[in-house]
């Protein structure tokens, strides 16, 4: 018996769209990371592209557990001697692109390289409520319901 590889041109991708308004950010990152790998389906190859599209949209309503809206920090280098900063999750939030907060979280949860150049490509990260991928026809997936501990109230 041989063993399965699923090829490119085999992966059925679907289209998924998440509201993160009132999900916990570590949570929602880790099953987006999940479904843009593929995990979820039976033909996962590690190496092939099989996870489908995500579109979150509310991504500003995302929130944190316990004190990590302040407490937690984000650090960056600018490639110059002493040139490391930092930001938290509240000054992100409250800033122009709250989006990059699950950004962040879901691309530190895929292994870096190529593969995870393509895969964040699949995902799409809105601060409203409107996304501009109706005519792909995703289907809403409610991760409230999945886990009680998903959602804060």
């Amino acid at each position: 018996m041989k063993t399965f590889v699923a090829k490119p041109g085999e992966v059925d991708k679907k289209w998924i769209v998440i509201d993160a308004e009132g999900l916990v950010v570590g949570r929602l990152a880790t099953l987006i990371a999940v479904r843009l790998k593929g995990k979820h389906k039976a033909l996962y190859t590690p190496h092939v592209d099989c996870g489908d599209n995500v579109i979150v949209v509310n991504a500003e309503k995302a929130v944190f557990t316990g004190k990590k809206h302040e407490d937690k920090i984000y650090y960056r280098h600018t490639g110059y001697p002493g040139g490391i900063k930092a930001t938290t999750p509240k000054r992100i939030i409250e800033g122009r692109f709250p989006e990059r907060v699950i950004e962040l979280a879901v691309e530190r949860m895929l292994a870096r390289g190529p593969l995870q150049r393509k895969l964040m490509r699949n995902l799409k990260i809105y601060k409203g409520a409107e996304h501009p991928h109706a005519a792909q026809s995703p289907t809403q997936l409610d991760v409230a319901k999945l886990n009680r501990k998903n959602s804060r109230a």
